[in-house]
């Protein structure tokens, strides 16, 4: 067990199923690192991967770390956790990553866990978009957001930004849902914040 995870309340049954006991965790050829005062997350064209396959509800975040927190404050939403499976995409969702997780998550349900910033906002938008073979291209205009689909071009203010704004603007429907945690900005900031 990782004594870490541990003072932040990971009870063992969760720290098993993750089963990185070092808080290292392998994207490939890069590494997420978390250790006392630091968290070091990759920008990477790989995924981190853990849980069942075949697997019935597919989770997807930024981080490990995030994987881990959002179970270790939510794992009453999933007391079967045989059927799910966890990826994180590092710190920008890359064109690779969510080709493969297309094809990967056929007739799964998803569930992406991002921050609940403007950025985490952004990451649900293009990560379910192109999950669904609709790239979409986000770029800071001024004070707004413009967000580039198909042939499409759709400026939304920062505070509007959400994939619920955007399906129905765009006319997209992903299917894919989101959670935010209520007190924090990511489920780790949270869980650091309630076990220090």
């Amino acid at each position: 067990m990782h004594q870490l995870l541990t003072k932040l309340g990971v009870s063992a049954e969760l720290q098993a199923f993750f089963n990185d006991p070092d808080g290292c965790f392998s994207y490939g050829n890069e590494q997420e690192i978390f250790g006392q005062g630091f968290h070091f997350v990759p920008l990477t064209k790989d995924i981190w991967m853990k849980g069942s396959y075949p697997a019935t509800e597919l989770i997807i975040t930024s981080s490990a770390m995030e994987a881990i927190a959002y179970m270790a404050l939510n794992a009453w939403r999933h007391p079967d956790a045989s059927s799910l499976s966890f990826i994180a995409v590092g710190l920008r969702p890359q064109t690779e990553q969510l080709e493969w997780i297309s094809r990967y998550c056929l007739k799964r349900k998803i569930t992406l866990v991002f921050p609940n910033d403007l950025c985490g906002r952004v990451a649900d938008i293009v990560v379910a978009a192109g999950i669904r073979q609709k790239p979409v291209r986000a770029v800071w205009q001024q004070t707004k957001v413009r967000l580039y689909v198909n042939s499409l071009s759709l400026d939304l203010a920062p505070e509007k930004v959400s994939l619920n704004v955007f399906e129905k603007a765009a006319a997209v429907r992903t299917a894919i849902r989101t959670r935010k945690p209520a007190r924090s900005n990511t489920y780790l900031e949270q869980l650091i914040d309630e076990n220090t």
